[in-house]
Parts: C-alpha cells; structure tokens; sequence
C-alpha cells in the first residue's frame, strides 16, 4: 500500500469514532478530493503505517454514520465508504470519493483543493478559477457531430498498432477491436466522435473546426533578439501525437552538438536531451486548457529553449511546487500519451526534467507564470560537463535512485548549498522535507555537510569533485566553525566596535550572514566578545585581555 499522495490519504479511527470525531476535518478532505480527480481516504490506518492493527475490526454501522455525516457536511460530494480485511487480520475503512462534475464544497461554503499529499484551501477568484476549469462536462468528452466513420483512417491505425504494440497497456484491452478501442478511450461515444477524437483522429477540417486544436510556431533568434528563422505546425494536419514528433524532427537546432573535453579525450555533447524537449513539448500538448485559443511558441535563442504555452497552470500547481503538485487537466489525452509511451506516470514527468538536466551539468528548468500563458526555460550548453562524469560513476557504482541524482547533480553544481537554499531548487517547503532526497548520499560520503539546521551547509566530498575533473574557486562557503571564529576574531582585533555588516564586509559574502551571526553569539557567550547595543545597532568588540 503506498504512501499519502495525491489520490490517496490515510486517516486514524479516532476521526470518525468517540469524542475524537473529527467529521468536519474528513468533510474537508473528501470536498478537496471531489474537487481534484478523486480517491481514497483510508480511515483507521495511522500515519507512517502501512496496515491497520491486527485485529482492528470496524462495525458495519460506522459505515452508515460516516456516510450521513458527509451528506450532511458537503456538497456536490459522493463519498463511498467500504469495509477492507488487510493481510494482517485488521480491517479499515476505504472511503472512495469520486471526482465531482461540478465543484464541491462544504455545507458552510469553504472550497479545497488536493494538491500533492495536501488539502489546500481556496479562497477569493481561485474558486472562480475552480467553477471555471470544471465545466458540467468536460471539453474532451463534448460531441464533435463527427460520424465515427469519418475519423481519418491512416491516424486511426496508427493510434491502435501503439496501443496494441505498448507494454502499458493490458492485454485485455489490446484484444478490443479498432472501434471498441474508440470507446475505452474516450474517443468516440455513440455514433460519433468526442472533441478528443476528432483531436487525435480528425482530419484537418475537422480538427480545424474545434476552434482550439494546438498550433506550433518555433522562432530562432540571434544574440541581438532579432528573429532569422521559423517553423509553423499551422496546418491543422497532425494531431497532437504526430505534434511532438514532427516539431523534433524538423527543428535542426534539437539535432546541433558541441564538444566537451574530457581530460585527453574530446566528446561530442547534445545541445538538447531529446527526452527533455519531448517531455516539455507533451507537458504542452496535454495540459494546456483547450477551451482557450492560443498557439505553443518555442522561442530559440543562442543559449537557451523557453516553450510558452496558453493559459495558466492548473488551480494548486506553481512554479514553486510544480516538481511535486500533480494536477491532469485533460484527463482522456494523458492517459492516451501514457499508454502509447509518450507521457511519464501522473507526477513523475518533472522529477525525469530535472534528473536529465541536472545530472548533465545543465541548471534546473525554469517554470514562470503570466497572466494567461506559462513559460518553462532550460538552457542550451552545459555549464559544468564534469558533472555528467560524476554522476554517471556514482550511479554506476551505488545505483542511485532518481532524487539522490537530482540532488547530486544540484550540488555537484554549486561549491555549496545551504539546507534553505537546496530546499528552494528542489521545491520542498521545509528543510525535513530534504530527507528523503538526500537517500544514501550521505550515509555512502558522497555528500558531507557542516553546521546546524536550517544553516547546514551541504556539499560534494572534495575527492569526488577532484576525481571528476570539476574546479571549483576557493571560497569561504565551506568554512569550518573554528576557523570562521578565528578570522571573526582577527577582524575585530584590528576594527573594534564594528557592526555585524561591516565584518561581513570585510570576511566576504561568501560567508552566509547567519554563519557569521553564530559565529559573534558564540564567541560573546564564551567571554571572548563583548556585545554592546541591541539589534542593527549591535556594536562588536574583543573583550580587553
């Protein structure tokens, strides 16, 4: 049984038996589910368990009264709640809630949302945001008005050969016919085709009439921002799924390389990772509203790819937490792109980005968010080629799993990450939250660190850096306590009465303001420093010997 993630939470007994009753708490978690793609609330296992307690055993009437209580507490809520035996003799409850076609509240008029393992709050024009992206129906399963015998032969045998040729996809459902296909899928309902597959097997007026069919423009420009060259997909001719194909087959720049060294040795480098720009030019195609107009721009400049694409991202996904936030938008074209290969697992898309680019000594993906479009950036050389050998020895010899690449990649690239600012490149919201990235790096030396909690400052062991090639300058970002106490010292022998700004000044920003801050409370407290005047107004000073 997995952890708590998006479509899934585990909820204690007490929740919903005794004086413990939370109902309002449960209501708020089953109104954040019907609002996102709904799932499972499994009461009566606690957290970090993975089973209920032997022997626990739920009274079929608690059904009854959880099912009440959820009626009473939500609105447009169906919550299903059933009694599961686990393999240790315990029962619990699996209390399904499904996806709601209109958007849900509380009888009291609070909204939520399910955003990664969190219930998030929303309040002012995010409920807006909320009714708009969930129409009564949605988009891709509307009625094209297109007979299902019109559909585009030469697509529609290419889309069942990928089905019928992908390891995704069970056997029962590769055995269905070309039209029972159309069905599972969403394709097609009745004797018609659905605005998906008119989408993926139109032809281009069909496609062409939907009014919100994907056009692709790919811009080239110079050092001066001046445009020389460009690429139209404005045709109505390929379908999303010919798309990404066709947009990295006849963009040239994709296909350029450079060489690194290499100690003796030279090596040619892709510009771009072709499974980097495939996955951002699917991110595209399929989580782009496409009940708004707009056309994908890929903007080609001499260093860097950005990819704009319309509309914003979906409600609870931010640049700040779209590394962990998993929210469809269209639920029938991911899971086509899935199943045919195209498409990383729900959540897992980005993590791959940033594996990729950070391993390769390339900086991490650049997300921005404007007012009705979404840019993501990547660079287009290798900032640091070392890095590439480094991670591929290490990987090598421990197997890693795919955050401890991320973050050895992340800190192979700097001379040293405090524990806020890692946490910041990776997207977590607190310094525990690093734990589980870190995995065996630590542990196996391949990573040391220095200093205490949020100022832990983490860095690659020297040796590997030396071994790989990588030169770094020398700074004082990794100075020991000792040391930093002994220059603190010798600065203020020679300038007494400073401020904390003027001996930062004077040892160098390389050393992080709050270092330095543990540093003078230290040495204050152990009588060697005397400490005049409070706050900005702290004057330092050696104590007379």
């Amino acid at each position: 049984m997995s952890l708590e993630c998006q479509n899934r939470d585990k909820k204690s007994l007490r929740t919903v038996t005794g004086k413990t009753a939370d109902f309002p708490e449960l209501a708020k978690d089953c109104v954040a589910f019907a609002n996102a793609q709904g799932g499972s609330l499994l009461i009566g296992i606690e957290d970090k368990e993975v089973l209920p307690p032997a022997g626990q055993k739920i009274k079929p009437e608690l059904l009854d009264t959880i099912r009440k209580r959820i009626t009473e507490l939500t609105v447009n809520v169906v919550a299903l709640p059933s009694i599961i035996p686990a393999e240790n003799g315990g029962e619990y409850i699996d209390l399904l809630v499904k996806r709601s076609q209109s958007v849900a509240s509380t009888s009291d008029g609070r909204y939520f949302l399910r955003v990664g393992d969190r219930s998030q709050p929303i309040v002012g024009d995010d409920v807006l945001r909320l009714a708009d992206e969930r129409p009564g129906r949605p988009w891709e399963t509307m009625d094209s008005r297109v007979p299902r015998s019109d559909a585009d032969a030469a697509k529609l045998a290419a889309f069942v050969t990928s089905i019928r040729n992908s390891d995704r996809v069970k056997a029962s459902v590769k055995e269905k016919s070309p039209d029972e296909l159309l069905s599972h899928y969403g394709l097609a309902e009745g004797t018609t085709l659905t605005h998906l597959g008119v989408l993926l097997l139109g032809t281009a007026s069909q496609r062409r009439n939907l009014g919100t069919a994907p056009l692709v423009q790919a811009i080239k420009y110079d050092e001066m921002g001046q445009k020389i060259n460009k690429w139209l997909w404005d045709d109505y001719a390929l379908s999303p799924i010919e798309l990404v194909d066709a947009v990295w087959r006849e963009v040239p720049d994709f296909r350029e390389s450079y060489e690194v060294a290499e100690g003796l040795f030279r090596r040619q480098v892709p510009a771009f990772d072709e499974k980097v720009i495939r996955e951002l030019l699917v991110n595209a195609l399929v989580h782009r509203p496409y009940t708004q107009r707009g056309d994908i721009f890929l903007n080609l400049t001499p260093d860097r790819l950005a990819i704009v694409n319309p509309g914003r991202l979906p409600l609870g996904v931010t640049p700040q937490n779209i590394l962990h936030a998993s929210r469809r938008r269209n639920d029938g074209l991911a899971t086509v792109f899935h199943d045919i290969g195209l498409m990383e697992k729900e959540g897992s898309g980005y993590d791959m980005l940033y594996d990729r680019l950070l391993s390769s000594g390339r900086p991490a993906p650049v997300p921005e968010e404007g007012p009705d479009s979404v840019k993501v950036t990547i660079r287009r050389r290798i900032l640091k080629p070392e890095v590439i050998k480094l991670v591929t020895e290490a990987d090598a010899r421990y197997q890693m799993t795919q955050r401890e690449r991320i973050t050895l990649g992340a800190l192979a690239q700097h001379e040293g990450l405090t524990a806020r600012e890692l946490a910041t490149i990776l997207e977590v919201n607190s310094t525990e939250e690093l734990v589980p990235w870190f995995g065996r790096l630590l542990t196996l030396e391949l990573v040391q660190s220095t200093g205490r909690t949020q100022a832990t400052r983490y860095f690659v062991d020297p040796g590997l850096l030396r071994n790989s090639g990588i030169k770094l300058p020398t700074t004082l970002k990794r100075i020991e306590p000792h040391r930093l106490k002994e220059l603190v010292r010798e600065d203020l022998r020679r300038y007494p009465r400073s401020k904390i700004g003027d001996i930062s000044e004077r040892i160098g920003a390389e050393v992080n303001r709050s270092q330095l801050k543990r540093a003078l409370a230290e040495l204050a407290k152990g009588g060697e420093v005397l400490m005049t005047g409070e706050r900005n107004k702290a004057r330092y000073s050696m104590m007379p010997e």
